[in-house]
């Protein structure tokens, strides 16, 4: 079997039948679709089980809720294509997305694809894993959901249970075990932005996971990548205070351009503990008077 697609469900019965139809509207033969119901208290398990005696591709399995990691591992362990991917399951694809990237995939460990109206991937072949989580900046897109895998990347890697930004604890395991990764312009996948999630509402306790994630990777560091985690570390600060985890680094000011260059050479001469200090002042006094 060529393809697993592995599709978590839980609470989206206002959903699944687009992102189901759009799965099996792929034109791909020899795929199977993964429908994990993960303890969906709604009608979603029902749903699941009539999409599976309409098409014979479709594989449900249900279990008890153990978050969205444990149903990707349940699938990932039931999987049997040479290759997987996941939907999640309030987004969608774009018809006949996976046939021209699966004819893309060559000897490639992961196929990176673009996603409508949020980034749009040129054609390119990194087989510098470094060079493609820095110059392709894949540390700032390492959702699970647009990318195909070798399935024997995940032979000794899952994604982590009892974390948010689960993505990011995993992508860079994987990368330590690939050679080759693409990325593709070709076939798109529709992210239904949710403003009840977690990325919309991330608390300050999950900002210092998602930080701690980035700095345990063991992923090569330039400048713009650890501005984008000086930006996650000083609002873990602003809203929890305590220590500072990011190391000290000098940046050079002539990467960056306008606030993000101030902030560069503000950081050159004050630090990070008094960088934190002063824009959590500034943003308290932006704030608008209660009274």
């Amino acid at each position: 079997m060529k393809l697993s697609v592995i599709i978590p469900v839980y609470r989206v019965e206002a959903t699944l039948d687009r992102c189901v139809k759009s799965v099996l509207s792929q034109h791909v033969d020899d795929m199977e679709v993964l429908l994990i119901d993960d303890g969906s208290p709604d009608k979603c398990p029902q749903i699941c089980d009539e999409w599976a005696k309409k098409d014979d591709r479709i594989r449900v399995i249900h279990q008890e809720n153990g978050g969205l990691s444990d149903a990707r591992n349940t699938g990932i362990d039931a999987a049997q294509g040479d290759y997987l991917t996941f939907v999640d399951s309030d987004d969608y694809l774009s018809s006949n997305t996976y046939g021209p990237l699966l004819k893309l995939l060559d000897d490639a460990d992961i196929l990176e694809y673009s996603i409508t109206n949020r980034l749009a991937l040129p054609n390119h072949c990194y087989t510098d894993m470094g060079e493609y989580w820095l110059q392709g900046q894949a540390y700032l897109h390492t959702y699970a959901w647009n990318k195909i895998y070798k399935r024997t990347l995940f032979e000794q890697v899952r994604f982590p249970k009892g974390k948010v930004f689960e993505d990011v604890y995993t992508l860079p395991q994987l990368l330590k075990r690939a050679q080759k990764v693409k990325t593709c312009s070709k076939g798109f996948y529709h992210y239904c932005y949710n403003p009840n999630g977690i990325t919309a509402n991330a608390s300050g306790e999950q900002l210092d996971m998602l930080l701690d994630a980035h700095l345990a990777n063991g992923m090569p560091m330039d400048d713009a990548y650890y501005l984008y985690l000086l930006n996650i570390q000083i609002d873990v600060w602003e809203r929890l205070g305590g220590d500072i985890k990011l190391p000290v680094r000098k940046l050079n000011p002539q990467v960056f351009k306008g606030f993000d260059k101030l902030k560069a050479i503000t950081l050159n001469k004050i630090g990070i503990n008094k960088l934190c200090k002063i824009i959590k002042t500034l943003h308290y006094i932006k704030k608008p008077s209660r009274w």
